[in-house]
């Protein structure tokens, strides 16, 4: 669709081999209560290699909606893409989703609303787990899924689900091209960098997604526990206030797990205490295994996950000197 007079908003999506979930994200902005003069669409191809730069080409003759494809043609990362996009882009309030999240119809006229009522405001809005994808997925398999559920306001201001200013990218820079170019956190280092330069967030439940639920497979999710970085707490101690537990555990779950492994270095005789410690992190694992599923069958598999994710946790505080657990 040819482009018209400048939009109000700017949808910007980085995308790398998600040709099966894409088509949906279109959809669902296709299905935006919004006017479709008031936003554009820009999908930023970082060099899939997968069926997505065919499913897009047929996405852009559908039309329906103003969407630009911007094909790279090398891999360069999340933050690199997301970079391109907004700086690309028209609007002077840029929308930030993922490639696996399929907006709700009123998303953008929420949005827009919610960033009316606050001008220059950073606006996060709800992201809930699809939960069409467990009739696919099934009960047994949903252990080994990952997802984002994001009910209320998070520290780590996703891009999953956020409205931005332009005014407030252009201050700080926009998005750590360098810093983040391969890692994890690189949309909680924008919002934080924005905080810290002055900028507030608010959250807005009615402005809506959806996120797929990835199915990762038993291996794939101890492989994603094993490759966490955490520079970017290092770098923000106000997003470690605002999201550690008990000031250096990361997670809830590792401060039961640190617990029950002192547990089991202390002598027999001290029993009241090492139940004392460890109890906790039992009741976590069946807790785990009822809202998870696979019940106390897999509290084996939950605590290796939690131990190779504590184990990546004590790598991220060696390398970069902060205590992080």
């Amino acid at each position: 669709m040819a482009a018209s007079a400048k939009p109000e908003i700017s949808v910007v999506v980085a995308t790398y081999n998600r040709g099966r979930h894409i088509r949906a994200l279109i959809d669902g902005l296709r299905a935006q209560t919004l006017e479709r003069g008031r936003f554009e669409v820009l999908i930023v191809d970082d060099g899939s290699t997968d069926e997505t730069p065919a499913v897009l080409g047929r996405e852009l003759g559908r039309g329906g909606i103003e969407m630009r494809v911007i094909r790279r043609e090398r891999n360069g990362g999340l933050a690199v893409s997301r970079q391109q996009g907004w700086t690309e882009a028209r609007a002077d309030l840029l929308a930030f989703t993922d490639d696996d999240c399929v907006p709700a119809p009123e998303w953008l006229a929420a949005g827009l609303a919610a960033c009316a009522r606050e001008p220059g405001v950073i606006v996060q809005g709800r992201t809930d787990p699809r939960a069409s994808d467990l009739e696919e997925i099934g009960a047994v398999r949903r252990p080994f899924t990952r997802t984002l559920s994001i009910p209320a306001p998070d520290p780590h201001v996703q891009t999953c689900n956020v409205f931005y200013p332009r005014e407030v990218l252009e201050r700080v820079g926009g998005l750590d091209t360098e810093g983040f170019a391969r890692l994890a956190g690189d949309d909680a280092d924008l919002a934080w960098r924005s905080i810290e330069a002055g900028a507030r967030v608010s959250f807005a439940p009615e402005a809506r997604v959806e996120h797929a639920y990835m199915m990762l497979g038993p291996l794939g999710k101890l492989r994603y526990a094993a490759g966490w970085n955490l520079k970017v707490y290092a770098l923000h101690p106000g997003l470690r206030r605002a999201y550690f537990k008990r000031s250096v555990f990361w997670k809830g779950s590792h401060y039961f797990l640190v617990r029950a492994l002192v547990a089991a270095l202390l002598p027999r005789r001290w029993r009241m205490v090492k139940a004392w410690l460890a109890v906790p992190y039992s009741v976590h694992l069946l807790e785990r295994g009822r809202v998870e599923g696979g019940g106390p069958l897999l509290a084996p598999y939950y605590f290796l996950h939690d131990l190779i994710e504590l184990g990546a946790a004590v790598r991220s505080t060696i390398r970069y000197r902060t205590p992080m657990l």
